[in-house]
């Protein structure tokens, strides 16, 4: 794909900016940690950590180092901002939009771009390391999909129960493996992944990171690490080294243990002397675990209801609490320490941002809901440049996010709570009321007015480029 006289006087005017040219050891190394189900109260630099059980002085560190963005925004679902953080598109698009039950297929076509395959053919080395839960069968493993390495599981954390259920003996769906996999080979089972496992696979993916970022920086390449831990999901266990450390509980351990291993990958970035040039960000998939003690048959240990801080509710809603995640990124070379931003952006804005700072090309033969950011990142620009974007549950617009404001058209309470639609759109001001419970429509039907033009171009350019179809069999080739 050839890059468009647009894309590289954009690229030719960020180098300007940031002063570097883009060599091949000269471009940053990239490290995308991605919680799961991790809410936006929960690190310390959002006012959790000793709160909720435990400090997490490396992750603070880790912000006051570089930038702090506490409007960064996710999809309400696993599968869905997987599919939105690797594409740069809205999961609609990919045919993605709600996380897959039973067994059929599902997950991203190949006609789909992935920040990996990006980033690939732009010179760097990737590997993955942890949950993908973007296709689980031939040709839609992570390294069909752009990465050299895989070490992880394909599908959600929840399926490590399944093995200690009696009732699940006898039902003919098979126990989920751990896999392993290299570009263009057919993923290994490398074990079952049962309870037995559950608390340690994420030592593992931090060891295999640590190892994987170690060889390439030896070979003066280039890297892309994508690191989906699992621990915050459902079931919440502990690594044995960490149980019972806080004093406050098994999501206190967990606390420490995710803070703990985030300071292993910098101490190693460290180590290896390429800490000016790596871009090292933490973030989350989407708010906290919604499961409480009497939602699960299983032990108060197992099922821990989450933090969002100030906003309302968890996963699975159209509510701040499961739109904003915790953001800190740090790129000694270029970010100065001790940024805070409020300023909306989105998951989907990664993708183009890391073409623009690796000279990747972003797809001109489809709709890229993403933008670049990368000169509000590097502090070039006060503003991000988004207003806002348009709120999904599943494959329905729940509402629209715009500046301070939000339209809901339909709420759900909780991950199985009450489910509300509106004639009339309910609009809160995020500012005044960060809970969602004032609906201030009236006298502010001004907000729809400035709020939905994003909506109705997005419906219309729906309408001309209608989304792949789930579970759609490749090859695939749209049909505009």
């Amino acid at each position: 794909m050839k890059a468009s006289s647009f894309l590289s006087l954009m690229a030719a005017m960020f180098i300007a900016v940031c002063g570097n040219a883009v060599s091949a050891q000269e471009k940053p190394n990239i490290v995308l940690i991605f919680m799961d189900n991790f809410g936006w109260g929960e690190p310390g630099f959002n006012g959790g950590g000793i709160v909720r059980g435990a400090a997490t002085p490396e992750l603070d560190q880790l912000a006051a180092e570089g930038l702090r963005l506490t409007n960064f925004n996710i999809e309400v679902q696993c599968t869905p901002s997987r599919s939105a953080i690797m594409t740069g598109r809205y999961a609609i698009r990919s045919g993605n939009g709600v996380v897959p039950l039973g067994e059929g297929v599902y997950g991203l076509v190949q006609w789909e771009v992935t920040m990996a395959e990006m980033l690939a053919d732009a010179g760097y080395a990737t590997g993955m390391f942890g949950k993908w839960h973007l296709g689980r069968t031939e040709g839609r493993f992570p390294t069909d999909q752009g990465f050299d390495e895989w070490y992880g599981v394909p599908n959600s954390t929840d399926e490590a129960v399944y093995s200690s259920l009696d009732e699940f003996e006898g039902s003919g769906v098979a126990e989920t493996s751990v896999l392993q996999s290299t570009k263009g080979a057919v993923p290994e089972k490398v074990r079952t992944y049962d309870l037995g496992y559950r608390p340690l696979i994420d030592r593992d993916l931090t060891d295999r990171a640590i190892d994987f970022m170690s060889r390439q920086a030896s070979e003066e390449k280039p890297f892309f690490v994508y690191l989906p831990y699992t621990a915050t999901h459902f079931p919440t266990m502990p690594h044995p080294d960490f149980k019972g450390r806080s004093g406050n509980g098994p999501w206190g351990d967990l606390l420490m243990q995710i803070d703990s291993y985030v300071g292993e990958l910098l101490g190693t970035i460290d180590d290896l002397g390429i800490a000016e040039n790596t871009i090292v960000i933490f973030t989350a998939d989407n708010g906290p675990e919604a499961l409480s003690p009497g939602e699960t048959s299983l032990t108060v240990e197992t099922a821990i209801h989450g933090s969002a801080g100030p906003w309302r509710s968890t996963l699975f809603t159209g509510y701040e609490g499961a739109l904003r995640v915790p953001f800190a990124m740090r790129w000694p070379d270029k970010i100065k320490p001790g940024g805070v931003s409020d300023e909306i952006v989105h998951a989907m804005d990664l993708f183009p941002t890391f073409a623009r700072i690796a000279g990747g090309e972003v797809p001109e033969d489809r709709v890229i809901d993403g933008i670049d950011v990368s000169e509000f990142l590097v502090g070039a620009k006060a503003d991000s440049g988004r207003d806002g974007f348009i709120v999904y549950m599943g494959n329905d617009v729940f509402g629209v996010k715009w500046q301070n404001w939000k339209l809901h058209f339909a709420e759900q309470t909780g991950w199985n709570g009450v489910f509300r639609k509106y004639t009339m759109p309910r609009v809160y001001n995020l500012m005044n009321d960060p809970q969602e419970l004032d609906n201030v429509l009236f006298p502010h039907t001004w907000v729809p007015k400035a709020a939905l033009p994003q909506l109705e171009e997005h419906v219309s350019s729906l309408k001309e480029f209608p989304p792949i179809p789930t579970g759609a069999a490749d090859p695939y080739e749209p049909s505009y």
